[in-house]
């Protein structure tokens, strides 16, 4: 799920922040990327760059319906033709790309993933030529390396997974969010808990190696036992992962023009039911991977040992995608209003000229070190001080004393074993939202302040 941000409390306000800012699933939020003036050249921001075990995104923007908290870059439905111009659009635009990765070194995808919207919304006729873009157009070895693919109730169909599994899917993430009837209308999420455990049987009758269950906590009406009851549910299949999402209420998504969810009880509510569902899976056999990432033990993590998300680059494809060079982070233009997502999609699929970044934002040292430690510190694992010292030639101590001594103070932070290792206490876990957005600098914070929501 991706939010729309806010802009982030500053390190100095931390011990004042609530416990839910933002989820930052990656730095800096497109809120703070601008269109580019120069409209760089992709071979020139590509050129030097390490291209050997790179991060390979395809994007699909279409549901089948949107839930009433999404505010992810998606469309309703698709007129006649609409899916295959994008794929069309898509095959020209990873061409484009391939080409302006050049010959000035190995290109190796390190992993994959299709990603929504809901890549299963297209046909297992349709999900073929994705499959064959990835592979054929840019070269990425689907069975060799981790595959992610994103799916909901609706369209987990048996040809649909039969074609992702022989194409190597490795995981497969299904969007549930709540086995509550209620609950699931009270977050405008259309769905019949009949037909949700159909589609995760399906799913384990096609045999990929790791299903992934997102459950949603602070739904309006949730209760601890109606929050036992979908985890229970979920628990039932034995998932390899689970995802427990906190409940966010952004602008122009349907919730936000429902109801105001924002006192600082919910935000207890929300805390309570974390702690709940991170104790009940602790104790059912999951390890803590992040605040919302749990894995059953003794499943080993997918993928190859020398990729990193702090340092790979990543290259997606789609017009809801990003990708990261060292010198820039690039996308189209970001929407969530459905007018605006669906007039975007159509210029997309018109566009012929993919061999320019036409949207996104510079980085520098300090911002690379602001990524480095905030992807970093938001794994339970931690980041070991050596490797920080090793990439940047400087201590995280000296670069951001303010906001490691604020979340030292709070508790939050703990350094020691070899190494030693900066890592969030379980308390700093559940606070990852605030810890997440204090580490912003002041001109993405600045950036974001100034985005205007469409």
């Amino acid at each position: 799920m991706t939010t729309l941000a806010p802009a982030p409390t500053a390190p100095a306000d931390q011990d004042r922040a609530r416990p839910y800012g933002s989820y930052v699933y990656a730095y800096p939020h497109k809120t703070a990327y601008r269109p580019l003036p120069d409209r760089p050249a992709l071979r020139d921001l590509w050129r030097g760059e390490r291209k050997d075990a790179l991060s390979l995104y395809l994007h699909i923007p279409f549901c089948e319906v949107r839930c009433g908290f999404c505010n992810l870059f998606t469309r309703v439905g698709a007129p006649d033709g609409l899916t295959g111009r994008y794929l069309d659009a898509l095959e020209r635009q990873a061409a484009a790309v391939r080409e302006s990765l050049g010959d000035d070194g190995p290109v190796r995808f390190a992993n994959a993933a299709f990603g929504g919207g809901t890549p299963t919304f297209l046909t297992a006729r349709e999900l073929e030529r994705l499959c064959d873009i990835a592979e054929l157009t840019m070269g990425a070895d689907l069975r060799a390396v981790p595959l992610s693919v994103e799916t909901s109730p609706a369209t987990a169909t048996a040809d649909r997974l039969a074609v992702l599994a022989e194409r190597g899917a490795t995981r497969v993430s299904i969007g549930v969010q709540s086995f509550v009837a209620e609950e699931a209308r009270a977050a405008v999420r259309p769905q019949r808990r009949a037909d949700v455990e159909a589609a995760l049987g399906r799913i384990r009758d096609a045999r990929v190696p790791v299903l992934n269950i997102d459950l949603i906590y602070g739904i309006d009406g949730q209760t601890p036992d109606t929050w036992r009851t979908s985890l229970d549910a979920a628990l039932a299949w034995r998932p390899e992962e689970l995802y427990l999402y906190p409940l966010y209420v952004r602008p122009l998504t349907g919730l936000a023009r429902r109801t105001a969810l924002t006192d600082l009880a919910w935000d207890e509510q929300r805390l309570d039911l974390y702690r709940r569902g991170r104790d009940h899976l602790l104790a059912h056999g999951y390890e803590q991977v992040s605040m919302r990432m749990f894995r059953l033990a003794g499943t080993a993590p997918r993928g190859p040992e020398d990729h990193a998300c702090q340092t790979d680059g990543m290259i997606g494809l789609g017009c809801g995608a990003r990708s990261y060079t060292s010198a820039l982070h690039y996308s189209f233009d970001y929407a969530v209003d459905m007018g605006e997502i669906r007039s975007i999609i159509d210029g997309y699929t018109t566009t012929d000229d993919f061999t320019r970044a036409v949207h996104g934002r510079p980085t520098n040292a300090d911002e690379a070190r602001r990524r480095h430690l905030l992807q970093s510190l938001l794994q339970a694992r931690g980041m070991p001080v050596a490797d920080y010292r090793e990439r940047f030639a400087t201590d995280p101590h000296d670069d951001f004393p303010a906001e490691l001594s604020v979340f030292a103070t709070l508790g939050w932070l703990h350094e020691g074993g070899t190494g030693p290792v900066l890592r969030l206490t379980p308390e700093g876990l559940a606070h990852s939202d605030a810890v997440g957005p204090a580490l912003f600098s002041p001109a993405v914070r600045t950036a974001m302040a100034a985005y205007e929501t469409k």
